[in-house]
């Protein structure tokens, strides 16, 4: 993406699962760097609720970053996320730049139509919070998912995911040989007396 701006508000979509409607107008009295986390406020957010963002430390030190960027800069700019010249970066021109970001990295049809989109962004950052580890409950607190149906939209199973699940059950398998077993017919217990 050719703006350094728009690299930055795509790295905070891709970490963070956020919406474009929710990072374009992020302001620096939501952003708490000494506790580490970004506050989306009541009515700030499509679903109306608040939201507390987490910084990873790759995000933390992006934010970190932009700020040393803005006090020398532009220290009355109120947006964490500000063009070169101090103003804010409106959907259009994120937009635009998106495009040409697509079109150099080659996401492009064979019709030369953009073939990813910014709210791609935001699927992946989801997803990415679920194959880490992150439980599916507080990944839907970040994304700020409601229900666990539109959560499911988001975390799709990939071709990578299929060949992970065929993987684990011979790594299971394999370690669980290594181990003692306790062995017992199901429905009953092993007599703790007697000896194996």
């Amino acid at each position: 993406m050719p703006e350094f701006w728009a690299r930055l508000a795509a790295s905070f979509a891709y970490l963070t699962g956020c919406r474009r409607g929710e990072i374009l107008p992020l302001g620096w009295d939501q952003t708490d760097l000494a506790e580490r986390v970004v506050r989306l406020e009541l009515g700030t957010t499509k679903n109306d609720q608040p939201r507390v963002i987490p910084l990873a430390p790759e995000l933390y030190e992006i934010l970190v970053m932009q700020k040393a960027i803005r006090d020398r800069d532009y220290p009355t700019c109120p947006w964490v996320f500000f063009q070169e010249d101090g103003q804010p970066i409106t959907r259009w021109e994120l937009r635009d730049a998106w495009e040409r970001g697509c079109k150099a990295a080659g996401f492009v049809d064979d019709a030369g139509k953009i073939t990813r989109l910014f709210h791609d962004l935001r699927r992946t950052g989801v997803r990415n919070l679920i194959r880490a580890g992150v439980p599916e409950r507080v990944a839907m607190a970040i994304s700020g998912h409601k229900t666990r149906a539109i959560l499911d939209r988001y975390n799709i199973v990939s071709g990578a995911d299929l060949k992970d699940a065929a993987r684990k059950p011979g790594e299971y398998l394999a370690h669980k040989g290594t181990q003692p077993e306790d062995r017992h017919t199901i429905g009953t217990q092993p007599d703790p007396g007697r000896i194996q």
